[in-house]
């Protein structure tokens, strides 16, 4: 946590204006407890992924989608099946590559001769959970294939408009080492995530302890959230209590952002939007009816590092966005009422 002295922290009893909605609190309980129950399920077969595991619940009551990025091998593909067991969705699996087309997302028309018409055939994206494995393996035609699906969660198909189902989340993957046989994810791609988040090598207990987990066949997870759950959370997530000096402080870290001397291009008033739901989200799964700027803070990284352009002076020196949203927390007073 950074150094800052003359910030004073909210406690829960010090929160001016904490709502006192029973039905809030009830809900957050309940989420939390849901998360718990998450993460010890997905524990049995991933192993030093909780963190990992926390962001996607987070994308997911937030509404929002993730680009999960990590070398090969780190378990992002067995993560986001376990996951969708678990959430008891509707799970869909693409395999992006450069020859997949448009209408091997969406969908298209094909012409039955039987009924002499056309029939339309809809693709894997009408599923409630879909996994976008490897997509920058894709052409950026197929890639924008999901732009409209992601914003307005709903796809046209040779001029008709077709709504998804509810809840709808995007997990998609990449490896973000490999340069041959790929195509750089655009800025307007990564913008629909809400997350971008960063999967890790485990530390040396935790692969010993992976190898142990592996001598067994993958334990068999039930169903612990269900459609009805997640909507209720997610219809929660705003009634979660922000006061004026937060939303202030939230605002001045995203115009920060745009005047930071390594920084070309800073984050969009998208961002701070995402931002709020995301520590909005975080502080519901926490059991909290409100959030602080901790909550804030903790979301920063998964939400603005993919939004912010480097200046290339910069990325050839050695920085990286990480460092900049680091000094940015550091930089940022909290307003305080």
């Amino acid at each position: 946590m950074n150094d800052q002295t003359n910030i004073k922290k909210f406690s829960a009893e010090e929160q001016p204006g904490s709502p006192s909605d029973e039905s809030l609190a009830e809900t957050a309980a309940n989420a939390q407890n849901l998360l718990t129950e998450t993460v010890k399920s997905l524990g049995q077969n991933l192993v030093g992924m909780e963190n990992v595991i926390q962001q996607t619940l987070i994308t997911l009551v937030a509404g929002g989608h993730a680009l999960l990025e990590g070398v090969p091998g780190t378990a992002k593909t067995t993560l986001c099946r376990f996951l969708a067991t678990v959430l008891g969705l509707d799970y869909k699996r693409i395999q992006f590559t450069p020859d997949l087309l448009p209408t091997d997302v969406t969908g298209t028309k094909i012409f039955d001769q039987s009924q002499g018409k056309f029939e339309l055939q809809t693709g894997p994206v009408f599923c409630q959970f879909l996994l976008a494995d490897e997509l920058n393996r894709a052409p950026a035609r197929t890639q924008s294939s999901l732009l409209e699906a992601m914003q307005e969660r709903q796809v046209t198909i040779e001029g008709e408009t077709l709504p998804l189902p509810s809840p709808f989340i995007v997990m998609a993957t990449q490896n973000p080492v490999e340069q041959e046989g790929v195509y750089r994810l655009p800025e307007a791609q990564l913008d629909r995530f809400l997350f971008r988040i960063q999967v890790g090598y485990p530390d040396r207990n935790e692969e010993i302890n992976l190898l142990e987990v592996h001598e067994n066949p993958p334990v068999q997870l039930g169903e612990i959230w269900n459609t009805a759950k997640i909507t209720k959370i997610q219809s929660a997530v705003n009634k979660v209590y922000c006061n004026k000096e937060l939303k202030e402080y939230m605002i001045d870290l995203i115009r920060e952002s745009r005047n930071h001397p390594d920084v070309l291009l800073g984050a969009s008033p998208r961002a701070a939007i995402y931002l709020q739901k995301a520590a909005r989200s975080r502080a519901l799964l926490n059991g909290k009816t409100f959030f602080t700027h901790e909550d804030v803070q903790a979301m920063c990284h998964a939400v603005l590092e993919h939004r912010i352009i480097m200046r290339p002076e910069a990325e050839l020196s050695g920085r990286n966005a990480q460092q900049v949203i680091s000094e940015l927390i550091q930089a940022t007073p909290v307003r305080t009422a």
